[in-house]
């Protein structure tokens, strides 16, 4: 498809991969909104890079629709939704709690839910639209210390599938991405230190691979696809 024009919404767009693919889409001269739950982080990545943003949390029925109808109100469709935002959690079972499984839910599996079931409103009333969710490669398998962040991703992978085979029908693409490994502040958020590489994946790196997958005429899609660093070692 043609970015030039489209109407775009990033949401986990402050910082990390959501920035990087906010960005490439400017870039490429798509009109991007950004959303996070941080005003002063959300705003100045808005200004450094000349996009639109609202403040909010997706995890929340009432901010999801508000972001979503305001890009509409603005604009008057809405061409992409990427569903970046996320945390992560690694903790052994034993130690886990339900608060932190419930937290950990209402980000990276109710937000991706609500955004996509408001998007998707307006993506059948127009007859196309683009909706990609940024997974994990923790979605491809299960591992120690995974029970929250990787059932989390397990659980959009498999929403994802649903959506995909509803929304077809209307025209709407829907795709999967599962970046490995990504040389961001999200492992230090989570209290688990790695160490900096250049051979390590960049948050460009994904960035570039969407705008790869949305370029492909839309007369076809790529369901699913994960990125790999080539010799991270």
């Amino acid at each position: 498809m043609e970015l030039k024009d489209t109407i775009a919404l990033v949401t986990g767009g402050s910082e990390g991969i959501g920035r990087a693919i906010a960005e490439a889409l400017t870039s490429q001269g798509s009109k991007v909104t950004i959303t996070g739950r941080r005003e002063d982080v959300v705003r100045n990545t808005a200004e450094e890079l000349g996009l639109d943003w609202s403040v909010g949390d997706v995890g929340r029925e009432q901010d999801a629709a508000r972001t979503v109808s305001s890009v509409i109100e603005k604009h008057g469709r809405l061409d992409i939704l990427i569903n970046n935002a996320g945390y992560g959690l690694f903790k052994p079972l034993v130690e886990t709690t339900l608060e932190e499984m419930e937290g950990v839910y209402r980000t990276n599996v109710f937000g991706p839910f609500l955004m996509a079931r408001e998007a998707a409103r307006q993506f059948i009333k127009q007859s196309s639209g683009e909706l990609i969710n940024i997974a994990s490669t923790s979605a491809l398998k299960g591992s120690a210390g995974r029970t929250v962040y990787g059932s989390s991703k397990f659980a959009l992978r498999g929403m994802t599938e649903c959506w995909r085979d509803e929304l077809r029908r209307h025209n709407v693409r829907v795709m999967l991405v599962n970046p490995s490994e990504v040389m961001t502040d999200f492992a230090a958020k989570t209290g688990v230190q790695r160490e900096r590489s250049d051979k390590k994946l960049r948050p460009q790196e994904i960035a570039d691979a969407i705008i790869g997958a949305l370029k492909v005429e839309s007369r076809a899609f790529i369901p699913e696809f994960s990125v790999f660093a080539t010799n991270p070692f």
